[in-house]
């Protein structure tokens, strides 16, 4: 199916996960708006996906606050003419016992990974609808399948995000809507190497990197509208 001319909004898209699925998008015809905190990378990133021949914009705003997620996905939107694809990316992870973890830290993990995933849909899902139809990806985890130790705040908040994707897949399907669950395994981005969790020099032959998640998602967009990959987990074959 062709993607071509289609409009997607990418939360997080200005590095790791987020830009890979940018450019992949890009590369198939698709305009992009993406979103994330950090203006510098976020224009080095648009001026990316522009060389590829699409329109693409992007907007500064923590999608934590909802005030900020208002008024800047309408200005996407209106940027772009439309929305038909979202991909909610945007996410952070903190590694630390149940005890050791300032509240405060907690409370931002849940409020990023859990309601910033609402804010934005809430916002994205009435052109949606309007429409009648659309693709929704909710970015999960591992983590969100399988708690572990020290990472109670992601797990719980990845968790929820699988559970409200659910939820709303089965709300939606009426409106020609596809909402698709991806839970995938470490993968090599700024953020996992932070975390110390990705080690050695050849990582990238043996950790997944963020073109085989946006592979994904583009595969999972030329299904046929009857179809929709409701969710998938994707794994590293063989981690070393």
């Amino acid at each position: 199916m062709s993607l071509k001319n289609k409009k997607a909004i990418i939360t997080g898209g200005g590095r790791g996960l987020g830009k890979a699925t940018a450019i992949a998008l890009a590369k198939e015809g698709i305009d992009v708006g993406i979103t994330g905190r950090n203006e510098e990378v976020l224009k080095a990133t648009t001026k990316e996906l522009q060389a590829l021949g699409v329109n693409a914009t992007y907007a500064v705003f923590d999608v934590s606050v909802y005030e900020e997620v208002k008024t800047n996905i309408k200005k996407l939107i209106e940027a772009l003419g439309t929305v038909d694809i979202l991909v909610n990316n945007a996410g952070i992870a903190s590694i630390g016992s149940f005890n050791e973890m300032e509240v405060s830290e907690w409370e931002r993990t849940i409020q990023t990974n859990v309601m910033g995933l609402y804010y934005v849909t809430k916002e994205v899902l009435p052109y949606l609808i309007e429409k009648n139809e659309g693709d929704i990806f909710n970015v999960a985890s591992t983590a969100g399948l399988n708690g572990n130790a020290n990472i109670s705040a992601y797990s719980a908040s990845k968790f929820a995000v699988i559970g409200l994707s659910e939820s709303l897949m089965k709300e939606v399907r009426k409106n020609n809507i596809r909402v698709i669950t991806l839970t995938p395994s470490t993968i090599e981005t700024d953020m996992t190497k932070d975390l110390g969790m990705i080690a050695g020099e050849d990582s990238e032959e043996r950790v997944l990197q963020p073109e085989d998640f946006a592979e994904l998602i583009s595969s999972a967009l030329k299904l046929p509208r009857r179809a929709m990959l409701k969710s998938a987990a994707l794994w590293s074959t063989n981690p070393g």
